[in-house]
């Protein structure tokens, strides 16, 4: 079973694609890690992530670098954002998705193109969502509490721009697939979302099978 995840920054899908992960005991990626080990190569090298050659040049990385801390950082994340518009850096990374979405036994992989590009045939598709300024307030919290003295009009403003980005790049930009369910988080508690999640995924392997 192959269940795909999108939405946009700090809507709750990755937090959801671990949980469903662990309902259904299947592998899970969170393919956002990916770009940032990317952008975190990008900034080791001193290149420059605006450049897509450069970019490319950073896309060589082993899976073990996925459990640096420093690929969860905000700088990391802005940097990726930035990386992950250029093509041909997505192009790099499409088999990598691809494979551990269609091992055996299936995956959760949560991003923002999985629906439409990654697995576009996947069992279930949930398209995750939350207001700018509830998805601002969630990561400005996450932000405090790694200690950082950033704003929340900074976050917010950084949450708009990168929405801008994702859903306005050339490649595989971030839109909801049109057999995609919906799932607003933004007045839900973590555990409503996810029980709701589950429900929307029976919904759609029921879908499948009809």
């Amino acid at each position: 079973m192959i269940i795909a995840v999108d939405g946009p920054a700090a809507s709750g899908k990755g937090t959801i694609a671990r949980a469903l992960a662990r309902h259904y005991a299947i592998p899970h990626l969170d393919t956002g890690l990916l770009y940032r080990a990317v952008a975190a190569n990008v900034r080791a090298m001193d290149l420059d992530p605006a450049v897509e050659a450069d970019a490319v040049a950073a896309c060589d990385f082993d899976d073990a670098m996925l459990a640096d801390p420093v690929l969860r950082d905000d700088a990391t994340g802005q940097l990726a954002s930035i990386v992950s518009a250029h093509p041909l850096v997505r192009a790099s990374l499409l088999q990598r998705q691809k494979r551990f979405a269609y091992q055996p036994g299936g995956a959760v992989l949560d991003g923002r193109d999985i629906g439409t590009v990654i697995a576009p045939d996947a069992d279930a598709k949930l398209f995750v969502r939350a207001t700018p300024q509830i998805r601002a307030r969630r990561r400005h919290a996450e932000l405090q509490a790694n200690g950082s003295t950033i704003s929340f009009d900074r976050v917010l403003t950084d949450i708009r721009s990168r929405d801008l980005r994702d859903s306005g790049r050339a490649a595989a930009p971030l839109v909801q697939a049109v057999d995609a369910a919906t799932l607003d988080t933004s007045f839900l508690s973590i555990e409503a979302s996810v029980q709701r999640a589950i429900a929307l995924v029976e919904l759609g392997r029921t879908g499948a099978k009809d």
